[in-house]
């Protein structure tokens, strides 16, 4: 039985939510988009904001749905959190979010939701807040939304090579091309195209008011190694900040070594370490 103080939170306790928010605008992004986007009111988007504090005080949150994304969850806060979600189906395909706040919860979730598939432990998080020193590629450009079909294929390899799985799997891809095309709309796409090839994308999975969070950075196999990714990189950077968001933040796993390399040209400096459990 829970005997913490833990619940559901509601529109009313949005400010308190976004005060959570905050105190760490990357570990929070995804969670700042949707609050921004649909409010508290669970059914009106696609997931759940439970809290953790004493009385009417909100001093840690966690975002449950497609992914669970712990916030500013302090040791307590993540019992009781892990508590609360265990004794339930696993319903997110992955846990997401500040390297000891993920590994502590799922050290505590493991025993109810059995294995992962994978487990990334040391995910530098990085950020961005001014134009990079290097010149950018002027080649790389917004997708517009007749490229989706020329975009779509370099997407699913990077999601292919980068998650472990396809994404055309569930449903043939539709969902996936759904959301590749939702991001050309909003202009949060970018590529470097060789005819109708795309050999450098990225894009603006999240935009907040504080900072916009880049994935999906993938340079086609055949182009590697030639010093391509710098300066494309460098020209995303330095349009997110011009047009978007104050800073730029993205998290990339610890082995990948040509990619911190790149990312450090780009003028990147660490805040902290993120961690990824994917089911």
């Amino acid at each position: 039985m829970l005997t913490v103080p833990i619940r559901q939170l509601g529109e009313s306790e949005r400010a308190a939510v976004e005060k959570v928010l905050d105190r760490d605008p990357y570990a929070g992004a995804q969670i700042a988009e949707r609050v921004a986007a649909h409010g508290l009111s669970w059914w009106r988007s696609d997931g759940r904001v439970f809290g953790y504090g004493p009385g009417r005080r909100v001093e840690s949150i966690i975002w449950s749905g497609a992914h669970l994304v712990p916030v500013c969850s302090t040791p307590p806060a993540t019992a009781a959190f892990a508590d609360l979600l265990g004794a339930d189906t696993r319903i997110c395909s992955s846990i997401i979010g500040r390297a000891d706040q993920v590994l502590d919860l799922w050290e505590r979730l493991g025993g109810y939701w059995g294995r992962a598939r994978d487990v990334r432990p040391n995910q530098p998080l990085l950020v961005a807040d001014r134009d990079p020193a290097i010149t950018p590629d002027p080649d790389v450009r917004l997708v517009r939304p007749g490229e989706v079909d020329q975009l779509f294929p370099a997407a699913v390899s990077m999601y292919t090579e980068e998650v472990g799985v396809s994404p055309l799997l569930d449903d043939g891809g539709r969902g996936y091309k759904r959301r590749i095309a939702e991001l050309v709309k909003g202009k949060r796409a970018y590529a470097r195209f060789v005819g109708d090839r795309v050999v450098f994308k990225a894009e603006l999975a999240i935009v907040t008011r504080r900072t916009t969070q880049v994935q999906g950075v993938w340079v086609d196999p055949e182009f590697r190694g030639r010093g391509l990714a710098a300066p494309a990189m460098a020209a995303v950077v330095r349009d997110a900040l011009r047009r978007v968001s104050p800073t730029v933040s993205l998290y990339v796993n610890d082995y990948n070594l040509p990619a911190r390399r790149v990312y450090a040209r780009c003028g990147f400096v660490s805040a902290g370490s993120f961690a990824t459990i994917l089911f």
